[in-house]
């Protein structure tokens, strides 16, 4: 399927797309402090930050002035996933391996530092175990310190539901101090187990370098704006829904967890970057997007007009597949700062299946 391309060409012209960027732009929130900053945003090529970026585009049409430095590897992916932006001088791309330290131009003006990148899914955690621990570890430490150099106000660093390991059986939500098991003596357990030193490393500095860091943990997030090769369970399902397949289920898919949309996920990052507490951490999730595994799949099936077929996953999906049974986020810490989603799970899929079929029928 050739949806690579449709999609960084399309989605941006997109009406739902456009929708979605709407009503995270026209949020109740201290926009003010964006004015005429400078943001720096790791991983802007992906889901997030690829949603991010735009809506931060967006804002800069109706006069917030932002200028946003998008760091990734492939300047041409990011040019190509940006084209709609591409005269814009408010828009940066700035070539960047993560674990490499970075050095920019003098003369520009850093005010808020996102670390969004990371390997986020199956096949990555299992082939790249190394650059896993790295991007979440090192990478991390790169953008903090750049961050200091540079005085920043803020630095967000994007963290995962996976830090709380395994419901120990005592809570149905986890709330942002609860600590599940890992075994981390596992090829799997690369992945959390670096959030969790992420986390900790973020602590450090703002202890040792008195420095602003406020920690958004993402939970099992989807979108039109996702990679086609994401390995994750439900990025496998959603590309065999607008491709008009059976769903392919490799479990029983009695795992409960939590979801949400990439405009829910990003308005969550914004209110935390804009007003969260300086070195607290917060779930972005809402029980309304809690849902099992098989639900997930028969709700996309539904959609396609299919049905849900089961298969054994191959030994590599295998060895990076989560072993969480039930992990469903408690997200009231955040709805304290007066954040909600626009969509619950039917809603939101039901938005990005649609999005996602229009794109690939052009």
């Amino acid at each position: 399927m050739n949806m690579k391309k449709e999609n960084n060409m399309n989605l941006y012209e997109n009406t739902m797309y456009q929708e979605d960027l709407q009503k995270v732009a026209t949020l109740p929130l201290p926009w003010e402090k964006l004015q005429n900053a400078g943001v720096l945003i790791s991983g802007a090529s992906g889901m997030i930050g690829s949603f991010l970026t735009d809506v931060l585009m967006v804002k800069n049409e109706e006069g917030l002035g932002c200028k946003v430095y998008a760091l990734g590897r492939n300047q041409e992916r990011l040019a190509s996933r940006f084209s709609h932006w591409e005269k814009s001088e408010n828009l940066v791309f700035v070539p960047y391996d993560i674990n490499e330290p970075l050095a920019m131009d003098q003369d520009a003006k850093i005010d808020y530092v996102l670390h969004l990148a990371s390997n986020t899914h199956p096949v990555q955690y299992a082939t790249d175990p190394v650059g896993t621990i790295t991007t979440n570890i090192i990478g991390l430490q790169n953008m903090l310190s750049f961050a200091k150099e540079a005085g920043a106000k803020r630095v967000a660093f994007a963290s995962s539901n996976e830090i709380y390991g395994e419901n120990r059986g005592d809570v149905e939500l986890f709330s942002e101090d609860y600590c599940g098991y890992i075994d981390s003596n596992t090829l799997r357990a690369g992945y959390p187990e670096s959030k969790r030193c992420g986390e900790a490393l973020c602590q450090a500095y703002i202890r040792a370098m008195d420095m602003d860091i406020v920690i958004p943990r993402l939970t099992r997030s989807y979108g039109p704006t996702m990679l086609m090769s994401d390995t994750k369970a439900i990025s496998q399902f959603i590309r065999k829904g607008i491709a008009g397949e059976d769903i392919v289920l490799k479990s029983a898919g009695n795992q409960l967890y939590s979801y949400t949309y990439v405009a829910d996920a990003v308005s969550g990052l914004l209110t935390i970057l804009l007003i969260g507490e300086k070195g607290e951490a917060y779930n972005i999730a809402d029980t309304a997007s809690d849902l099992t595994l098989k639900d997930l799949a028969e709700l996309i099936a539904s959609f396609a007009g299919k049905k849900v077929v089961f298969e054994l996953p191959d030994d590599v999906e295998s060895a990076g597949y989560s072993k969480a049974t039930k992990a469903r986020l408690d997200g009231s810490k955040l709805r304290g700062l007066g954040w909600k989603p626009f969509y619950d799970i039917s809603e939101g899929m039901t938005r990005n299946l649609q999005i996602l079929k229009d794109l690939q029928q052009g």
